[in-house]
């Protein structure tokens, strides 16, 4: 008897361990994020920020993952990441926002006010290329090289280039080709283009901290409908992040950026060597933005 009493004695303690175990993975997990995002300088700089608000303010645990626009749209509907930081919307990420929409639940809106498009150097607007058909004339052709500089393939404004913009004008047939690059890969084009007093168009939106350095215009689309309107930039999360992490989700809800913060907030990435440094800076900076986001029961 005296055996026995010692074995369940132990198994009464090793139950007991595993139930606290147990009971602090589950704690732990609702303290973690897994946020992915697209490699665009908007989405870069207020992910950066939403990981260290999350990290020095709330007390989580974050990974951030940068991807392409298709893979991470899976990934949340998947459930292997918490939420996807960059949903444009209307038009842009529509045919996602389908496909995914008994996997994903919309939580937020994180900038109010989106514009996408052509752009090009206001030098070229004033020379009088101000319209999408504009480019169809010879001598501008010509002087761009018949290309329009894009970026990464699946963004919502190459998609919409490749299959509204190009067949709707007859870029095609005047033997136009839109040139997949990257989001740096375009600035870059751009910037050296400007240097040069060179033509070029490029596909372009706002926000965004060209629109800062480079005095830019957007054409306007001269053919209806408009494929293009104002937007806004959503935060899509898992199905059921509201109910397993209700204060990430609260965090992500609240988080909101207008066109000063947001541009100033680029500008601050755009011009550190260190990513890490430049957010905290900001977040000094803007101690009253950030603090409306932060959920009551996150508060210190």
């Amino acid at each position: 008897m005296k055996k026995n009493y010692k074995i369940s004695t132990v198994m009464i303690m090793i139950m007991a361990l595993l139930i606290s175990i147990s009971a602090c993975s589950g704690k732990d997990d609702k303290k973690t994020a897994k946020l992915t995002y697209v490699n665009w300088e908007e989405g870069v700089a207020y992910t950066h920020l939403a990981k260290t608000i999350l990290e020095e303010k709330m007390g989580y645990d974050v990974k951030i993952t940068a991807a392409d626009v298709a893979p991470a749209y899976a990934s949340v509907a998947q459930s292997d990441q918490d939420a996807f930081m960059e949903t444009w919307l209307p038009v842009t990420h529509e045919e996602y926002i389908n496909k995914y929409k008994k996997d994903i639940e919309e939580i937020g809106v994180v900038v109010d006010t989106t514009k996408l498009g052509l752009v090009v150097p206001k030098y070229m607007y004033d020379a009088g290329v101000t319209k999408i058909s504009d480019l169809l004339k010879p001598e501008v052709a010509k002087k761009i090289g018949y290309k329009i500089t894009g970026i990464d393939a699946g963004a919502g404004v190459m998609t919409t280039t490749d299959k509204n913009i190009m067949p709707k004008y007859g870029f095609k047939q005047a033997g136009y080709k839109l040139q997949t690059s990257s989001g740096t890969a375009m600035v870059a084009a751009l910037k050296d283009a400007i240097n040069k007093k060179k033509w070029i168009v490029v596909t372009g939106w706002q926000p965004h901290s060209m629109f800062g350095y480079f005095d830019l215009k957007f054409l306007e689309e001269d053919k209806k409908p408009k494929v293009w309107k104002h937007g806004k930039i959503y935060i899509y999360g898992k199905k059921g992040l509201k109910e397993e992490k209700p204060e990430l989700a609260e965090f992500l809800s609240k988080m909101k950026l207008d066109d000063k913060h947001m541009s100033s907030l680029m500008v601050a990435v755009n011009e550190s060597k260190d990513i890490n440094n430049a957010v905290k800076k900001w977040m000094k900076e803007n101690k009253a933005v950030i603090e409306k986001w932060i959920p009551d029961s996150a508060k210190k």
